[in-house]
């Protein structure tokens, strides 16, 4: 067999994955599986947009694209940005991708390299730090802490500045944990950036919308001095549940939309047709079932929380943005892996280990509540009597 590159050891994956494939090939041998692992809205994508697709196809649009995506979605994606984050952005530096990990993905490819660092959130989505080691960079965590809700300290994050830092990627609200990072302390970290120049930043706000007590989602985009050295990676995946449209955006700075062109160009060649008219009905068209959706994870949010924290051994803070819970499970004496697969297979309910997430992940699980209530609650019950057994 043919030897790879040193690169493709270095490159890892998404855990979330290889849990829903197991428990998937538990349910096919016939047992009973309540998945609380994937981070997917167990929504229906609303008609209006899934008819505008149908429709793109009926007119004909069934060929190559701009490998930046169509005219009319970028212009789409300008207004949405100006709508809901105050700032006014020129289509021209926005770029239509399948999926957000694309943008991630071209970020780090940039400007990871042998001798570079990037600084990334631990624990944090795990394509970070997987694709900053396939880069041959060195991935530096920015540790986040339960005692503050899961955001960052400015003051922390900025001591992890080094001549080698590259790229610092941001994300609020945030996978795992559904920490929100408040406006004072990123006011903070822009302010220490000042400092650093050739820094890029990655702000992944792909959870913007989804946001709970009346919290506000800072993004860095409303920062003017950030503007030419910020990239913001958001999409349509979880706001519209449209994950399997394969469905991101990027907006980039006027000086790296050309190169994030190329790497298009080289990678996919363009996004699917009718899917980027089903992105400009989903931004333009009513925003009732987003509004539904994220009122019925609010729900749902408090009933985990407040089951988790009924569980012996599990505390769980109120996650402030996103889908997750993220519940400490020290006191049950198992490690986040043991607890995961315990679960499993004892309980039959699917979650995912905290060191998933990275190495600050240990003693945590995270749960997706993009299930139904019903289920969450069958699914405690279930974890409740399993531990109970021990």
């Amino acid at each position: 067999m043919a030897t790879m590159t040193g690169a493709m050891s270095r490159l890892g994956t998404e855990s979330a994955f290889e849990v829903l494939a197991r428990a998937n090939a538990l349910a096919a041998q016939g047992k009973d599986i309540i998945n609380l692992g994937i981070g997917q809205p167990d929504f229906k994508t609303p008609d209006h947009i899934v008819d505008a697709a149908a429709k793109a196809l009926k007119d004909g649009h069934h060929g190559y694209t701009p490998a930046n995506g169509i005219p009319e979605l970028r212009e789409a994606v300008a207004a949405d940005i100006a709508k809901y984050r105050g700032v006014e952005v020129d289509p021209g530096n926005v770029m239509i991708v399948p999926g957000g990990k694309v943008t991630m993905f071209f970020a780090i490819l940039m400007f990871g390299e042998p001798g570079a660092e990037i600084i990334y959130p631990n624990p944090g989505f795990p394509i970070y730090e997987s694709v900053i080691n396939f880069s041959g960079a060195k991935p530096v965590p920015m540790a986040l802490h339960e005692e503050n809700g899961f955001s960052f300290s400015a003051d922390e994050v900025l001591a992890l500045i080094t001549p080698k830092t590259r790229l610092m990627i941001i994300n609020s609200p945030a996978n795992p944990t559904g920490g929100t990072v408040p406006r004072e302390e990123m006011d903070k970290l822009v302010a220490g950036l000042e400092a650093h120049p050739d820094v890029v930043v990655m702000s992944d706000e792909i959870y913007g919308r989804m946001l709970y007590d009346g919290r506000e989602h800072v993004s860095l985009l409303g920062y003017e001095s950030l503007r030419n050295r910020l990239i913001l990676l958001d999409g349509w995946s979880k706001t519209y549940a449209m994950t399997g449209w394969r469905m991101g955006y990027g907006v980039w700075p006027a000086d790296l939309i050309e190169p994030a062109t190329r790497l298009s160009i080289n990678c996919h060649s363009c996004v699917n047709a009718s899917a980027q008219f089903a992105g400009i009905a989903a931004l333009e068209g009513p925003q009732d079932a987003v509004d539904t959706m994220v009122a019925a994870f609010d729900q749902r949010r408090r009933v985990i929380v407040r089951a988790l924290n009924q569980i012996p051994g599990f505390r769980c803070i109120e996650p402030g943005g996103a889908f997750y819970a993220f519940p400490n499970i020290e006191g049950t004496g198992y490690t986040a892996r043991e607890m995961q697969d315990k679960l499993l297979n004892e309980a039959g309910v699917a979650t995912i280990a905290g060191t998933s997430f990275g190495v600050h992940g240990e003693g945590y699980l995270r749960f997706s509540y993009a299930n139904s209530t019903e289920n969450i609650e069958r699914a405690i019950d279930l974890i409740r009597k399993c531990l109970a057994r021990d």
